[in-house]
């Protein structure tokens, strides 16, 4: 179960348990943005349990206030931030504070993908 999608904001590819999104550059991800990618997802994931990854390659900024709707995601079984940005890192650690959910900071994409297999199997034995 793989697929990519290109939308006018983002690059999403969608695994068995979990997305990578890769934003545009200059993006700022609002409510619009973040609804688009929630009813993707579910549409997609259809009630199962799936961790959320934002690779971070390009320079963008995100409303912190859309992790409120965000958390609300039922199967959303973490979120994950990968960047080797200093400032997407610092930013990414102001945004965990505003999402209910694990929330993970890496500087690679293989140990967010090796993160999500531990908050998965946590999500489903809950």
């Amino acid at each position: 179960m793989e697929k990519t999608v290109q939308i006018e904001f983002c690059t999403i590819n969608f695994y068995e348990d979990y997305i990578v999104t890769i934003m545009n550059e200059g993006v700022h991800v609002d409510r619009y943005h973040n609804e688009t990618l929630i009813n993707m997802a579910e549409e997609y994931y259809n009630g199962k349990p799936f961790v959320y990854i934002t690779h971070r390659i390009n320079s963008y900024s995100v409303n912190p206030n859309i992790y409120k709707t965000t958390s609300k995601m039922r199967s959303l079984a973490g979120f994950a931030v990968v960047s080797e940005d200093f400032k997407a890192i610092k930013n990414a650690q102001i945004e965990k504070l505003f999402l209910n959910k694990p929330f993970g900071i890496f500087s690679n994409l293989e140990d967010a993908i090796s993160w999500k297999d531990e908050v998965i199997k946590l999500d489903i034995t809950d």
